[in-house]
């Protein structure tokens, strides 16, 4: 099994390692392959080493962010004891779940002196969840406790997704699983259990594996990933010296005692259920993609950690953004500025900025 920079005392990543396959494509012919259909989790994109001005926005905004960072995590991990009965089996969505799940593992000893189990597995749009490494939790802890675990919510294409990977497995003879997501952030208005329906910045939308323990996006290619294997990803152990994870790590858990009080009138007034649910950002994506003339909704890619994840590993085209919310999406100006991508302001919609993928052939239209 793979290890990153995390401790494996904080989580267990059920993933093949593949450090040593070339799985890196170009950005030009990723985009391309994409749209034509190859699924993106066949491949991976070139990972670079972030550059010292971007790095230093990244310090700055986790210094900015950590603190209502901290306090949606403490929310998150409350309600999520009391969904599991104090014993929840934290499943993290490799890989933007992986961080947040060792902050809520980190909020359950602070605030309870428990430690849950923590796993990493993957889930590919279009392909499912990995089964095999489901079934190796349930194996060891059973179904009823396991939460599945991400750090935000964009259009909700990954909660439909581990919805329908469940109810097919459980079809072919697997396991009962819960059904519920967790998230920190979720403007989509999808997830049943979440510290926040805000579009927050969560600073580790900003960086790539240089804030997710050195791992790479996870891989599902027939080539390399036979039955009864675990999905696959890749450590960049070249990149080390630039790795920002236990920086983002300890930045947030280190606020978690001046944001405990708040984090308990929080939990006694909130209440959360199934009817929460409204699906908002569906809605929304469907509008801006018959706004824009896109032929596929999944060019369309909302949210602060979307919108910078279609900046770092996709062909941007625009960026929507909410007016009020400019400071607190500088590092996705920056980022579209050193790629030359329109920013155009667009208050109406439930999050705090749209990244929009050029879709194939659109060079040649304008």
């Amino acid at each position: 099994m793979l290890t990153g920079s995390y401790s494996p005392s904080e989580v267990t990543f059920l993933l093949t390692d593949l450090s040593s396959v070339p799985l890196e494509v170009d950005l030009a012919t990723r985009e391309r392959q994409i749209q034509a259909g190859r699924n993106y989790a066949e491949m991976l994109p070139i990972e670079y080493e972030p550059t010292p001005e971007y790095l230093k926005l990244f310090d700055t905004l986790l210094a900015e962010c950590a603190h209502e960072v901290a306090e949606n995590v403490g929310v998150l991990t409350e309600k999520m004891l009391v969904a599991r009965d104090g014993e929840p089996v934290i499943v993290s969505l490799a890989r933007a779940g992986t961080p947040i799940g060792i902050l809520v593992r980190r909020w359950a000893e602070f605030a309870h002196g428990v430690s849950p189990a923590h796993y990493s597995i993957s889930i590919v749009r279009g392909r499912g969840i990995d089964t095999v490494a489901l079934d190796h939790v349930v194996a060891r802890h059973g179904a009823v406790p396991i939460v599945f675990l991400d750090g935000w919510t964009g259009k909700g294409a990954i909660v439909t997704e581990l919805m329908d990977a469940l109810a097919a497995h459980e079809l072919r003879g697997g396991p009962s699983l819960p059904r519920d997501l967790a998230a920190v952030a979720d403007p989509a208005g999808c997830a049943t259990l979440f510290g926040t329906r805000t579009d927050i910045l969560i600073p580790s939308a900003c960086l790539n594996s240089t804030v997710s323990g050195l791992v790479s996006r996870t891989v599902l290619n027939d080539d390399l990933i036979k039955p009864g294997m675990f999905h696959g990803a890749k450590v960049y152990r070249e990149l080390a010296p630039a790795d920002r994870s236990a920086q983002f790590l300890d930045a947030i858990s280190n606020e978690f005692a001046t944001v405990a009080d708040r984090v308990r009138t929080r939990v006694a007034c909130e209440q959360n259920s199934d009817a929460d649910v409204d699906w908002r950002g569906l809605t929304t994506v469907r509008r801006i993609q018959a706004e824009f003339g896109l032929d596929n909704w999944h060019l369309v890619k909302p949210g602060i950690g979307e919108t910078t994840r279609v900046l770092l590993r996709r062909q941007p085209w625009q960026v929507l953004v909410q007016p009020a919310r400019r400071d607190a999406l500088r590092h996705v100006l920056l980022l579209a500025a050193e790629k030359g991508v329109p920013v155009v302001d667009y208050p109406d919609m439930p999050y705090s900025c749209v990244g929009l993928v050029r879709p194939t052939g659109r060079e040649s239209a304008e």
